[in-house]
This record gives C-alpha cells, sequence and structure tokens, in this order.
C-alpha cells in the first residue's frame, strides 16, 4: 500500500496547484484522477482574468483576449462595452490543467490518471487509509497523513469525510460551434426565464473562429439540454440564421452556496468540491487556484508539526473565507434577488443599462472575478436601476453597509448562507 504525506483527489486547477505547491516543499504528494488524461474531459466555457495567467505563471494556453461584453434582454435588447485593453481571455482549458498538472510533476508531485477514489477505509496508526479502482477495476489502497479533495461538485471525499454542503447545483450545458457570427473579440450574456432562469446564456469567441455556446439554470426539473435548445432559437433570431453545427457538448453542473466547513480531521477540500464558485458567474478557475494555494499554506506547517487535527487545519477555512467570503455573500445576495426578475423587468433592466451611460463605469470598475464591486456603483449611479429592483435592494445600496443583509433563499434548493 502505497503511503505518502499527502493525497489529492482530483487533477484539475486546484488539485494541481496544491498538488504542485506541498510538492515543491518537500511532501510526497500524489493525486488521483479519474478520467485517462488530464484536463479531458473539458469542465467549463474557459474564460478568466490575468489574476488565472498570474497564477499559472504562464499565458501559453491562451487562444484569445477579450475586450468587450453585451449583455441581452429576453426580447433582444441589448447594453454593451469596450475596453480598450484586455478584460479577460478565452483559453484552452485542458491546456491550463495539462500546464499546472505539469508544473506539479516537476515540483515532486506523483500523478496516477485512469484512478478513482472510492472510499474511507478505517485510519491506521494516525494516517487515512482510503481505497480507490483503476480503469480495469482493480482494488487499490493509499495511506497518507492528509487527504485533499479537489474532486468537483460531485465530491466523493466530501461524502466520504461527511463534508457534504447545502449548496444548488446549477445544471449546465455546453457545446462548440465551429463557425461564429458574432463578435471575436466580444462575450454576449443572455438573460431570461424561458431560456436560462436562475442564471444566463453565454456566448464565447473561442479565438479559432467558433464559439462556446451555453447555459446554466435553476434545478427546476426541466433539462439543461432543453434550455439550451431554447437558447440556440434565441441566438437564430439574435443573429438572423440558424447557428450552423453544434459539437462537443458539455454537461455539469455549477455549485452556488456555503459548505459549512472546508476542512475535517486530515482532509481538506478545494476549487468545486468547497463550492468555492462565483454565485454571480458560476465560474471557480480563480477562486479555487487561489483557494488551493492558502490550503497549501495552512496544510505546510500542520505537516512540519504533525498535527493534522480540525484544529490545526481550521486556519483554512478562516484565511479563505476572509479574503473571498464577503464576495461570495454579497453576490449570493445579488443573484437571488435578480433571480426573481420576469423577463419584462430583465428588459426594463437593460433598457435602464443602455439609456443611462453606465458603460463607463463597467469599463473602469468591472472585474469578473470581484463583479460585485461595479454592481454596486451601478446602482448607487443609477436612480433608476434601483428603482426597478426590490426594496431590500434599495436598502442595502442606500444603507452603505459592507455586509450584505439577511435574504430569502429564494429559487432552488439553497439554503441562507451562515453570516460569519
Amino acid at each position: 500500500m502505497p503511503s505518502v504525506d499527502v493525497l489529492v483527489v482530483g487533477a484539475g486547477p486546484a488539485g494541481s496547484t496544491i498538488a504542485g505547491r506541498l510538492a515543491a516543499r518537500g511532501w510526497s504528494t500524489v493525486v488521483l484522477e479519474e478520467h485517462d488524461r488530464v484536463g479531458l474531459p473539458v469542465q467549463c466555457a474557459g474564460l478568466v482574468s490575468q489574476r488565472v495567467l498570474d497564477l499559472a505563471g504562464s499565458n501559453g494556453f491562451v487562444r484569445a483576449a477579450v475586450r468587450g461584453a453585451a449583455v441581452f434582454g429576453p426580447s433582444l435588447g441589448s447594453t454593451s462595452f469596450r475596453a480598450p485593453e484586455p478584460r479577460a481571455f478565452v483559453i484552452d482549458r485542458a491546456g491550463l490543467d495539462i500546464h499546472l498538472a505539469d508544473r506539479a510533476a516537476r515540483a515532486g508531485a506523483e500523478f496516477r490518471t485512469g484512478v478513482r477514489f472510492v472510499r474511507r477505509l478505517p485510519s491506521v496508526g494516525g494516517r487515512e487509509v482510503v481505497q480507490a479502482i483503476d480503469r480495469d477495476g482493480g482494488a487499490l489502497e493509499f495511506s497518507a497523513r492528509l487527504v485533499v479533495g479537489a474532486d468537483g461538485v460531485a465530491s466523493a471525499v466530501a461524502r466520504a469525510y461527511r463534508l457534504r454542503r447545502p449548496v444548488e447545483i446549477l445544471p449546465a450545458f455546453e457545446a462548440e460551434i465551429p463557425t461564429s457570427p458574432g463578435d471575436p473579440d466580444v462575450v454576449e450574456v443572455y438573460l431570461g426565464r424561458t431560456i436560462a432562469p436562475g442564471l444566463f446564456g453565454w456566448w464565447i469567441p473561442d479565438g479559432q473562429g467558433g464559439a462556446r455556446v451555453g447555459l446554466a439554470v435553476d434545478a427546476d426539473g426541466t433539462p439543461a439540454r432543453t434550455y439550451f435548445g431554447r437558447l440556440l432559437e434565441y441566438l437564430a433570431r439574435r443573429f438572423g440564421r440558424p447557428l450552423v453545427g453544434p459539437t462537443a457538448y458539455l454537461v455539469s453542473g455549477i455549485p452556488i452556496g456555503e459548505v459549512p466547513a472546508t476542512h475535517g480531521p486530515r482532509v481538506l477540500l478545494v476549487g468545486d468540491a468547497a463550492a468555492q464558485v462565483k454565485p454571480l458567474s458560476g465560474g471557480g478557475i480563480f477562486t479555487g487556484m487561489r483557494c488551493a494555494e492558502i490550503a497549501a499554506d495552512v496544510a505546510h506547517p500542520a505537516l512540519a508539526r504533525d498535527d493534522l487535527s480540525a484544529r490545526a487545519l481550521a486556519p483554512y477555512d478562516l484565511a479563505w473565507h476572509q479574503e473571498l467570503g464577503e464576495e461570495f455573500r454579497r453576490a449570493l445576495y445579488l443573484r437571488r434577488l435578480f433571480a426573481r426578475l420576469t423577463d419584462p423587468e430583465l428588459d426594463a433592466l437593460i433598457d435602464v443599462l443602455r439609456s443611462s451611460e453606465l458603460s463607463g463605469t463597467i469599463v473602469a470598475f468591472g472585474d469578473i472575478d470581484f463583479p460585485t464591486h461595479v454592481a454596486r456603483r451601478l446602482l448607487r449611479e443609477s436612480p433608476s436601476l434601483v428603482r426597478l429592483l426590490p426594496k431590500a435592494l434599495s436598502a442595502w445600496v442606500a444603507s452603505g453597509a459592507y455586509r450584505v443583509p439577511e435574504v430569502d433563499p429564494g429559487p432552488g434548493p439553497g439554503p441562507e448562507l451562515r453570516r460569519k
């Protein structure tokens, strides 16, 4: 039975980030990846900020720079902005995963692909023992001082260690369009309860003449693919003709909410497994990688002291919540309020944004990693915008309070976030 200091389950951006940082500090580290190849199948649309490139230490997987965005309402009214410099980057998502895994391997981490975590076994001598199976169905066992769950939205590690999370899981469906009739420098967002209740649809140019088109929606019993069909009909009206041959379909889930705890005795959760996902956009690459760095910084001294108790690992929860928790709470609050808007109200919202000449604020302060910053500025600058929205939001903007007010859970099964 292989015996290591750290066993990481999942070779996505968060898993490879923590594996690389701990291996570089001298801890024996093994990463289990259930798929045969790191990075495949692709797990998300791959639109990231400069922060992700900085964390990765490379831009070799960038396909295109995005300088603008357009937001469309249910009736095809739109508002848009364009910045003189890149505001986001379309990446080869598999390429990012491969780059991060290669970096971790160079630091000393060992990767085992085609191996799936199955369950936790009784600990032996203060070490965790877990069972896995390989691609041929053969049983494997690993002994580790620390187990890291970086295995995504349906985290088997979180279940095994009873760190399940009361969060919403938004079904998502995406396809690649080989020929794009859209602007290659602009991302488009589509709002509407008919096509994407609970979040939105998107059009992201892929840097190779095509686009990634998809949506994420409330889990209301209607398959996400059904909503995707409605989105294609909407886009046919938008572009004046049907889209050509969607290919490479991607089905996934996006966790929205807060996990009660992302640590326990000899275990940490990072990335989607910890629901470290931006509630307004569903993006989690930057947040997952950043939280993985924080987790490594907490795990290193705990390993050195040979104290991997829940108390010793608790600073991880505290640290990442201090850095990102307030943004997550604000964003979840806004999402739950906006999710209540009807299609006519969403159309009115687009009209106000277009007529209020607020694009300068969006260009100056827009940030895909911290979207509530610009949202609050827009609300403060536009009384017409505030009047469209629920009274609770108006009170929040007027108050100047840093913390968000309480809000009921809203649509979907997700409970309200606990206030810190």
